[in-house]
């Protein structure tokens, strides 16, 4: 299978099916990850509470409380924590959800165990800390360290997730230039093909964290036929 994620990566599974639990789990330890499964919205919350993961894998349909609502409780109580949900059926409504409450990424069911832990890679070598010489990119009020991955706005600290980070550094190394969503998709989050509203709704959380008006947007903007552009703040 390639080099693995990271001997010794710790990763929660939540899935309230026990066969998808074990499938997951095997891949997983296969692939050199520690695993810890849960088979509920309130077993994982605790879970997470007595050891934080280096990753979750949340189920989206769970009896009590949902992947959607445990997802909405780790970001307000953990912004960094890198999440991968499963979705069933592929519908698009479920997957935009899902990106919306702060999934970093999301694989539908049924799916190949080989692409999850292909996502999982893609998702915790992005979360771990830079190899390469840091960079602190600035635009004004709004600054990116690629070394500790934060971001600030006018020295507040900012609850960015994984892909929300990723992408707003790169539009800061490559301001004035129009991406399309397609384009955005491959050099962010280094997926050749897959569903470009994960970029739209990317870019929609960005906007209501780095904008004054995101209805408005003075930063990221939309380029028309195209997708979006990075504009540095005038001062």
């Amino acid at each position: 299978m390639g080099s693995v994620v990271g001997v010794g990566h710790h990763v929660l599974v939540v899935d309230d099916d026990p066969t998808v639990s074990d499938v997951v789990r095997r891949y997983l330890e296969r692939d050199g990850c520690r695993v810890r499964l849960s088979f509920d919205g309130a077993d994982a919350l605790a879970a997470v509470a007595d050891e934080r993961p280096d990753l979750v894998v949340l189920d989206l349909m769970m009896p009590g409380l949902d992947g959607l609502e445990v997802c909405r409780r780790l970001r307000r109580q953990d912004p960094d924590l890198p999440v991968v949900m499963l979705t069933a059926l592929g519908e698009e409504t479920d997957r935009v959800t899902g990106l919306e409450v702060g999934a970093d990424d999301y694989v539908t069911k049924p799916f190949s165990p080989r692409e999850l832990v292909l996502r999982i890679r893609s998702v915790l070598r992005r979360a771990a800390p830079a190899t390469a010489e840091p960079e602190i990119l600035r635009d004004g009020d709004l600054t990116a360290d690629t070394g500790r991955r934060t971001a600030q706005l006018r020295g507040v600290p900012l609850a960015l997730t994984v892909r929300e980070f990723d992408l707003l550094v790169f539009l800061l190394r490559y301001p004035a230039r129009a991406w399309s969503r397609a384009e955005l998709l491959e050099r962010v989050w280094g997926w050749q093909f897959g569903d470009q509203s994960t970029v739209t709704v990317h870019v929609r959380r960005l906007r209501e964290k780095i904008e004054d008006d995101a209805a408005a947007p003075r930063r990221i903007v939309t380029a028309w036929g195209v997708g979006y552009r990075y504009e540095r703040a005038h001062e």
